[in-house]
């Protein structure tokens, strides 16, 4: 139990710093991948309210063939004010996308027009190619340059990525032809991938890091709940030893009153309580030693079928003497590794339950078949009501029961199952209970 619920902590405490990693590092991510998608969105909206080019009185002009003159300066290299002007109006810079990362100063800069690597293409109604601009950049020829724009035309939406390359499809001018603007990303694009991998590769140091710092401080955690369960489980050990004297003297006692003062009601009602008194704490007892961890089993090969053979059968007299029937299904030669006492006890536990809240005139099945390198046993018993997946989940806690009423009727203490559980545990097995729709129990065992 205690080491379950080290794994327990370990895990959850994983997960929660697992969360908060993928929440940061994929909001910084996506962040920047906005940051990149926003930017090249602006420049080619800035190229495409220009026609293509980041001058406004047209492409070519300057000091340098194919390149925008430097600002202040025309072909002359005589100051001008308006030979560069990029246009940029305040609904630009105050629109959808204002709120990103991309600062007013970086359009206005001079020096963008001599950053961006783009071209252009022009389509006339026929969606035919009458204007490539390709000279902007140097990994693109205008057959490649055609057929990118092809493929930005029959894509949904006006823009996207093809590529490194993000594009933007203008609206159809007064001669119906269209222009496809294309910016290469492909630097901020290796940088978002580089950052994103590098946070990914740090995120999982981390990620063990913290792993190893929480195995390593989860043992003094949950040391006080450790030993609070060792000392809970050695005082029923202990109180129930202390008990067992008094209650066999009081036994004694009730024995001799009767012997002197013959059977009468109230000596028979405490002999009755005294010996339901003595089963418990005997069975308090054993369930402690069995949860306790240094107790150890003796293993050996075990007949399965004929232990479950040979317990069916005691319990068909029980139950056919309170009108009920047991049939069994269980498959020959099931052998398994176990504590021959404690398999006994197991079946026992789990078929005196079947019979006890199984109604009157109802049915108990009993069956057992190989399951990978051991057995599966279920034993299935007709009950009163439909019990709820809660019911069953809780069937197995110490003195629990689905129906208070049930204690007097069919007697126990309700840690049956309880001992049943620890056994199977202590066999690194498998206990289950569930309920259908039908009103029946199956208790499954896996061992």
């Amino acid at each position: 139990m205690i080491r379950k619920l080290r794994m327990r902590l370990i895990l959850l405490t994983m997960l929660a710093v697992l969360l908060v990693m993928v929440i940061l590092i994929g909001g910084i991510n996506v962040s920047n991948y906005r940051q990149v998608v926003s930017e090249s969105d602006d420049i080619l909206e800035l190229l495409m309210r220009n026609g293509g080019t980041f001058e406004e009185h047209g492409r070519g002009k300057g000091p340098k063939e194919g390149l925008p003159p430097k600002p202040g300066m025309n072909g002359d290299d005589t100051l001008t004010d308006i030979e560069t002007t990029i246009i940029v109006d305040d609904d630009f810079r105050s629109g959808k996308r204002s709120f990103m990362w991309l600062r007013e100063d970086r359009i206005d800069s001079p020096e963008l027009a001599y950053e961006t690597r783009y071209f252009t293409v022009l389509f006339d109604e026929s969606e035919n190619a009458v204007l490539v601009d390709t000279g902007r950049i140097s990994a693109v020829s205008e057959s490649e340059a055609v057929e990118y724009a092809a493929k930005a035309l029959d894509r949904k939406g006006s823009s996207g990525f093809i590529g490194d390359y993000r594009y933007l499809v203008g609206e159809p001018d007064e001669n119906n032809c269209r222009m496809v603007i294309f910016r290469d990303c492909g630097i901020g694009l290796q940088n978002f991938r580089n950052f994103r991998n590098i946070s990914i590769f740090v995120s999982l140091l981390c990620l063990i890091g913290v792993g190893i710092l929480v195995f390593l401080a989860s043992g003094r955690i949950v040391r006080p709940v450790a030993e609070s369960y060792e000392k809970q489980k050695r005082f029923i050990t202990d109180a129930g030893h202390e008990i067992k004297t008094p209650l066999a003297i009081i036994t004694a006692d009730a024995e001799v009153l009767e012997m002197e003062q013959s059977e009468s009601e109230w000596i028979s009602d405490i002999k009755a309580q005294t010996k339901r008194l003595s089963e418990l704490t005997q069975d308090l007892i054993s369930l402690s030693k069995m949860e306790e961890t240094s107790t150890v089993l003796e293993m050996k090969d075990l007949d399965l079928s004929a232990l479950l053979k040979s317990q069916t059968g005691s319990f068909g007299a029980v139950a056919t003497a309170s009108n009920k029937t047991i049939s069994s299904n269980i498959e020959d030669g099931i052998h398994i590794q176990g504590d021959k006492k404690s398999i006994e006890s197991l079946l026992s536990i789990v078929l005196d339950n079947a019979v006890k809240y199984c109604p009157e005139n109802g049915h108990i099945d009993v069956s057992a078949t190989r399951y990978k390198k051991g057995a599966r046993i279920e034993v299935t018993n007709d009950t009163s009501e439909t019990l709820s997946a809660e019911e069953c989940k809780n069937m197995f806690e110490r003195f629990y029961r689905t129906d208070a009423s049930r204690n007097s009727e069919t007697g126990g203490h309700g840690i049956g199952l309880s001992m049943a559980k620890a056994i199977v545990s202590k066999h690194k097995g498998r206990i289950t209970a569930a309920s259908g729709s039908e009103k029946k129990l199956t208790v499954t065992i896996q061992l």
